[in-house]
């Protein structure tokens, strides 16, 4: 517990504890930064009123870890909003980096090489359908790689467009 010295240490010190996280307040999500979290009744979990994600506290080390998810995401309490703590080994480096490129580029230019190397004859009915099914081939890899991205982060999206749909309804009827 921190014992203040003076008047200016007891100042810091009410600052430090008014900020702290703690099981009664309310705080933003650190996931969809939309909702509230705020603890369970009858449980010692927290949980979001908007993406429905559960979290565990440490309230000694500051720290909120996600508890519904594959990968355990934590993040620490800086008295204003929440900080996330990068794990050692799972952060998105070079190598990722590298892979979800080829991913996406090496398939699209195989196709489109054939393309190239194989026109279609011109006027023909389906002269179209090489150039749609190069790009095609790139939106569904692109695709692919965004949908793990938010697998990954647990970035609740059908929720944000859930709450833009609501939103919307809501001008355009008052």
């Amino acid at each position: 517990m921190y014992k203040p010295q003076n008047n200016s240490d007891l100042s810091k010190g009410l600052w430090v504890e008014s900020n702290r996280f703690y099981a009664l307040g309310e705080y933003s999500c650190p996931v969809c930064r939309h909702g509230k979290i705020a603890a369970m009744p009858l449980m010692e979990t927290f949980a979001c009123n908007f993406c429905q994600h559960i979290f565990t506290a440490n309230f000694d080390k500051q720290l909120l870890k996600m508890a519904d998810s594959q990968l355990p995401l934590t993040w620490y309490w800086n008295g204003k909003n929440w900080k996330g703590i990068h794990r050692e080994g799972t952060e998105i480096g070079w190598g990722y980096l590298l892979f979800g490129l080829s991913f996406v580029i090496f398939p699209t230019s195989i196709v489109g090489l054939g393309t190239y190397l194989f026109p279609p004859l011109p006027g023909s009915p389906l002269s179209w359908l090489p150039v749609f099914w190069t790009v095609l081939t790139f939106l569904t890899h692109l695709l692919c790689l965004v949908w793990l991205l938010i697998e990954y982060y647990q970035f609740p999206i059908f929720l944000y467009v859930g709450a833009i749909k609501r939103r919307l309804l809501a001008r355009s009827l008052g």
